[in-house]
């Protein structure tokens, strides 16, 4: 076996691997499934659907019920138009930081826990360690589903898993759910000066943002103390397109919209109003003089929310651990792969090093302390494998 890197080492090699979203991340897929042969690691891989990216479970120790699985991703956010002092793809200290891409968010948890594996007494584990990389998180969490369904398929349920987003070390037992969606509004096209024979798109897709906006209202108005910033579910749209010219009614109009749902909420009851609105009042409207007008809305991504745990099982274990840090709300309002290990039947938690203010950022960087503070929580997960 080749001397194993330093966390800072590990580091270095996967922020070099630009595993932007648009981009594939297969080298890092290869280089890791390589390093963890070393480890007798049975890996698995599953796909996105033109084999560009790829997911990889692992599990090293027994074939056994129980054990932690270690989960992260690997995509990273451009850095296109962010004033970076550094390349972003090159780990750079400076003043005691490490700058780099993906240095918190969040390729530190991965380098911390790949490069502590030489300090896993794998003859002496009673429990595997599992260990997770998925693709496409940053653009809504595509990729996590198959690799947790495909996981489940092939090996033991584990009993704990800690997703490590960068939460400066503290433990996070809930977040809201992600959920996207694109409208599409066809109208029929016809000249402003006669509206009588078509319809316009952009006034129909107003109709539908300003009812959007009216139910975020709602939530901000019944807002209780729910241990969130902000403590309601939000409600925006993001991005709209529409129309040719002054003149002319717009045939069609499209826009982006999501909700940030609180975990304690009905996942589906905000866009079940919107339907019943555009089904109810905005579509029979846009069909007075065109028929054949349509409005669709399609799911771009659903992420399922962490719920607290009534039972705190990984919270309480993951918190007895060193290096974990005390205090935090333990909610948050940004969301994790967690859900989706949650929604398996595995406690879950979020606790990673860095701090979630560097994600998306330019010249992003992570103090080597915390690596150091995950290093101690991930030594603590090793003497729990290793327990009789």
């Amino acid at each position: 076996m080749t001397a194993t890197p330093s966390s800072v080492e590990m580091l270095a090699r996967l922020v070099a691997f630009p595993t932007v979203s648009r981009d594939s991340n297969l080298e890092l897929i290869d280089f890791v499934e390589d390093y963890l042969s070393d480890f007798g690691a049975r890996c698995r891989r599953t796909w996105n659907k033109d084999r560009t990216k790829a997911n990889l479970f692992a599990a090293i120790g027994p074939d056994a019920p129980g054990g932690v699985v270690l989960s992260g991703h690997t995509d990273v956010v451009p850095v296109d138009g962010q004033d970076w002092h550094t390349d972003p793809f090159v780990v750079t200290e400076k003043d005691g930081l490490l700058y780099g891409r993906g240095t918190s968010d969040m390729k530190g948890y991965a380098a911390v826990f790949l490069s502590r594996l030489s300090e896993l007494d794998i003859d002496r584990m009673t429990r595997p360690l599992y260990l997770a990389l998925s693709y496409d998180e940053e653009i809504g969490c595509l990729g996590i589903d198959r690799m947790v369904d495909d996981a489940l398929g092939h090996f033991h349920k584990p009993d704990y898993a800690i997703i490590g987003e960068p939460t400066s070390m503290r433990i996070v037992r809930a977040h809201k759910s992600i959920n996207v969606f694109r409208t599409t509004v066809t109208g029929q096209a016809a000249h402003s000066s006669q509206p009588h024979r078509g319809a316009g798109a952009i006034f129909a897709a107003a109709r539908i943002i300003e009812q959007l906006r009216l139910i975020g209202e709602e939530r901000r108005a019944a807002a209780v103390d729910s241990g969130f910033e902000p403590p309601w579910t939000t409600v925006q749209a993001g991005l709209i397109n529409g129309g040719t010219a002054v003149n002319i009614l717009p045939s069609e109009c499209r826009f982006l919209w999501e909700y940030r749902g609180l975990p304690t909420e009905d996942p589906d009851e905000i866009v079940q109003r919107l339907e019943a609105f555009v089904r109810d009042k905005v579509l029979p409207d846009l069909r007075e003089f065109a028929p054949d007008a349509q409005i669709e809305t399609e799911t771009i991504a659903r992420v399922p929310p962490l719920i607290p745990d009534p039972q705190a099982r990984a919270e309480t274990w993951v918190g007895s651990l060193s290096g974990v840090r005390s205090g935090g709300s333990g909610e948050v309002s940004f969301a994790t792969e967690a859900g989706s290990f949650q929604r398996a039947g595995i406690s879950t938690v979020v606790c990673g090093p860095g701090s979630i203010d560097q994600a998306h950022q330019p010249n992003e960087f992570i103090d080597p302390a915390e690596l150091t503070r995950c290093s101690q929580m991930i030594d603590g997960v090793f003497n729990y494998l290793q327990e009789m």
